[in-house]
């Protein structure tokens, strides 16, 4: 006897039901904003200004378009290569003082104390300053004239203290000082990755007879090496486009002798005080390109150096 059998129409895998397609359209609706968002206020603007990179652009309308005019005067500007100069000193000096003394004081802080949260808070405490409030603190401090710092720690020690921001020499490396009081997110993140250095490590070291600085050479700073990684290229990117400090402290002229003549300070006067926001798109991408090749190498790099516990 044969059996019939009901067919029934088997749905494609790939159709919705009513349910699902009505939370379909609800995960849209919901995700709407954030896309628009994308789109209007970062893709937007990112293409916007590689066109304008290429046009004659004073802000409002594109007088005409000059294609690579901009990168050629550029590279034949000497006041682009003046600031290029700065923000490349700056940033040879900024980064491995950052590194070294990032890594300083989370190994100091990481060490047992009774009051060793108030230590902490004081690291930290610095960064909830604003950065323009920072600027004009340190320009007060490292006043040549009546600072405190000529006027009571040098004279301490009988001795005449810098320039700072009124000689092209010292102008940087008060820079870098001002940057370093504000340093304490870099040592949060430095003292997050000792404190996930397993102990037994230390322990194993202890009985082999290992001291202080072998422990810390030979198994601290090869293991928080990922997070140094991590601080390297964000203290380069940070160096790069450092604003608001010389700005604030120069009143954006760059003095002395353009030696705090910062590469985006250059950008920010062609854009707004020359009205060339061609010229400044164009800036904008190289700078782009340059901290894009740099934290490429960097990352190239890494593997020669960066350990994973993982693996």
């Amino acid at each position: 006897m044969v059996v019939g059998r009901v067919h029934q129409k088997a749905r494609p895998k790939h159709s919705l039901g009513p349910l699902e397609k009505r939370r379909e359209i609800y995960g849209w609706l919901f995700a709407m904003p954030w896309i628009l968002g994308l789109l209007i206020f970062y893709a937007y603007p990112l293409i916007s200004s590689i066109i304008y990179s290429f046009g004659d652009f004073n802000g409002f309308a594109v007088k005409n378009w000059i294609g690579f005019e901009n990168y050629n005067k550029l590279i034949a500007d000497d006041m682009f290569w003046t600031s290029v100069k700065n923000t490349l000193i700056y940033t040879l000096m900024a980064v491995p003082f950052n590194l070294v003394l990032g890594v300083a004081l989370a190994l100091l802080l990481n060490m047992r104390s009774r009051i060793q949260p108030l230590y902490r808070i004081a690291a930290f405490i610095p960064t909830l300053v604003p950065a323009v409030a920072v600027a004009i603190i340190w320009q007060w401090l490292l006043n040549a004239q009546y600072g405190i710092i000529n006027e009571y720690i040098w004279r301490y020690f009988r001795a005449i203290g810098p320039a700072w921001f009124s000689s092209p020499i010292w102008a940087k490396p008060a820079m870098v000082v001002i940057v370093q009081w504000t340093i304490g997110g870099t040592v949060l993140t430095y003292l997050a990755s000792l404190q996930d250095v397993p102990n037994v490590y230390y322990e194993a070291a202890t009985i082999d007879g290992a001291n202080y600085v072998q422990k810390t050479m030979r198994i601290t700073f090869p293991l928080i090496t990922p997070v140094v990684f991590f601080n390297i290229i964000m203290s380069m990117i940070a160096a790069v486009q450092q604003f608001v400090l010389p700005f604030t402290i120069t009143n954006g002229e760059g003095k002395p002798a353009n030696s705090m003549l910062f590469y985006a300070m250059l950008l920010y006067r062609n854009a707004f005080s020359y009205l060339n926001m061609g010229m400044a798109n164009a800036m904008a991408w190289m700078m782009f390109v340059l901290i894009m090749g740099v934290t490429l190498f960097v990352y190239l790099t890494s593997s020669k150096w960066v350990y994973y516990m993982g693996e």
